[in-house]
This record gives structure tokens, sequence and C-alpha cells, in this order.
């Protein structure tokens, strides 16, 4: 039913293929309008909007590794690598 198709990137100007999958779930979602950008222009353009996240370095409260959160750790509270952190999680 539906073929693929050779599209020219409005943003980069690269030619990108609409396969016939992506224009089944189109059509599935309702979308009228074929996709302008590739994926990488897209990808770009959706990443361009969000802000990056501070990490900071702190130590685990666990096993003492260092690891890297998103928030400021207090001295109120343990914070725990990922490792860590997924484990004690598993326990509960």
């Amino acid at each position: 039913m539906y073929q693929d198709k050779t599209l020219t990137c409005k943003e980069c100007g690269n030619e990108f293929v609409f396969t016939a999958g992506e224009q089944e779930f189109y059509a599935e979602k309702g979308f009228q309008n074929e996709p302008q950008r590739c994926k990488a222009c897209r990808d770009a353009r959706k990443n361009a909007s969000k802000t990056q996240r501070e990490m900071f370095t702190t130590v685990c409260a666990r096993c003492g590794k260092e690891a890297k959160v998103p928030f400021q750790p207090t001295s109120d509270r343990p914070v725990y690598c990922s490792e860590c952190f997924a484990a004690i999680k598993e326990q509960q």
C-alpha cells in the first residue's frame, strides 16, 4: 500500500527516505503532512530547546564510589550511585 519516498530536508538540503512504515505510522496518528526535516535535523531541533541539566559530583553513601546526580546533595540525606540506588529499589 505505501511505498518508500525520497524527500529533501528543508533544513540541510539532504535527501532522506520516508519509509513505508513511517508513512503507515503517520496515517495511524492522523498526520496530514509529510516530514520536512531528516531525522538528524529533527533530533537537533528537538534537543536545541532542551536545557542541559547541571550534574553534581558526590560520594555514594553505600559503596563509597563517585556518583553524579542531577541535584545539589545536602548533608541531611544519603545519596547513592545508580547501581546502589537500583539495588535499594529492588529490595523494597
